[in-house]
């Protein structure tokens, strides 16, 4: 059965995940990484270019009905990254960022993709409201821009074995939700920053 150290040595070798610390350093603080969607392997990438410490308490938030299906992918899913699942298309009468407050609730610090889907190009598109009513809820929470650089060429949408390529993933200064600062111009704002960390 795949493990953590061979999942992290296999995502090194095929698209290498370096660490670039541009804005910020990796430190114990509980925090927020959003970065941008491009490929099956974000997930994985993002949470392997963490050091093991903070790796060992970071969850990466993933849909159920992707990492949830299939023998291999839930196995990666939950027992390697102990990630928190979200239920997509589930009943609308109970909000689906619960399981995120649990998690934040607890100490945890999260990796999410605030698209909510994956795009087929580098740069984000619009993000989702998710990230502003975490940043409400859990003010004290840093929030962290990370943008995966080279991952849409390695591993598209639609493609099912990623090309070797060097992929980056680089780190930003750290966001807050300013005060009386409204979703639409927050979300902006987060994006920007993670837009920023492209070049």
């Amino acid at each position: 059965m795949l493990t953590r150290e061979l999942l992290i040595g296999l995502v090194r070798l095929l698209v290498g995940a370096s660490p670039r610390w541009i804005g910020s350093q990796p430190t114990d603080t509980q925090r927020i990484y959003f970065a941008n969607h491009s490929s099956h392997i974000d997930t994985v990438a993002l949470w392997s270019a963490l050091p093991p410490s903070l790796r060992a308490r970071t969850r990466p938030v993933a849909a159920a009905d992707y990492w949830g299906s299939g023998r291999i992918k839930r196995h990666v899913a939950l027992n390697i990254l102990n990630a928190v699942l979200i239920d997509r298309n589930g009943d609308r009468s109970e909000n689906p960022l619960e399981p995120l407050f649990e998690a934040l609730g607890n100490g945890d610090s999260l990796i999410i993709f605030p698209e909510g889907t994956r795009r087929a190009h580098a740069l984000p598109s619009e993000f989702k409201s998710g990230l502003f009513h975490l940043a409400n809820r859990f003010s004290s929470v840093e929030l962290i821009p990370v943008y995966l650089d080279n991952l849409h060429r390695s591993m598209p949408k639609g493609s099912f074995f990623p090309v070797p390529l060097v992929c980056t993933v680089r780190f930003g200064s750290s966001l807050s939700l300013a005060a009386n600062e409204d979703k639409s111009a927050f979300l902006a704002r987060a994006r920007d920053a993670v837009i920023g960390l492209s070049t």
